[in-house]
């Protein structure tokens, strides 16, 4: 497929979705917008609680850069229906594709030693605890969408699967 795509990653955290997101830009030439950050920076600079708004600037700064001709990844939880709808819409408003991509890790047990192991890679951002993910809000999905479950993968072989399954789903 020509024209710029809206690679929509989403799972919960420690999932492995962001180093895979961030990977996944490298190897597409596509721009990386990550939600955690341009939450943090939000509820940094302005010094408010952020809710929704982090999502609603990365969907104009998406929407801007596919105009351009170039493909996003987008790196969010990306929990709820309502979400994941507009990040959609931002592709279709934008004359773009889009391609659900869905991160999992089935083990429990590497999920866990995942989210307890990481080290924020953003200043002062704190990471959720195993708890925090555990109650986190994140509802099934009923649209179609690649699964990529990382449990037992490396970050390359990751990245393959996901090019692959898009391969597949271009043929």
């Amino acid at each position: 497929m020509n024209g710029p795509r809206l690679y929509i990653l989403s799972g919960l955290p420690g999932s492995g979705k962001s180093t895979l997101a961030q990977k996944l830009a490298s190897e597409m030439h596509a721009v990386y917008l990550r939600i955690d950050t341009v939450e943090h920076a939000l509820g940094e600079l302005c010094d408010v609680a952020v809710e929704g708004e982090g999502y609603r600037l990365s969907y104009r700064i998406a929407a801007d850069n596919l105009r351009l001709g170039m493909s996003v990844v987008a790196d969010s939880c990306n929990p709820i229906q309502l979400t994941r709808d507009e990040w959609q819409d931002v592709a279709l408003a934008s004359g773009a594709a889009f391609i659900n991509i869905e991160v999992v890790c089935s083990d429990t047990d590497e999920h866990r030693r995942r989210v307890e192991g990481r080290v924020s890679d953003i200043p002062g951002f704190s990471l959720p605890t195993w708890s925090e993910v555990l109650d986190r809000e994140y509802h099934p999905w009923a649209a179609p969408r690649i699964v990529i479950d990382t449990a037992g993968h490396s970050v390359e072989e990751s990245v393959r699967m996901v090019c692959a399954a898009v391969h597949d789903k271009d043929v």
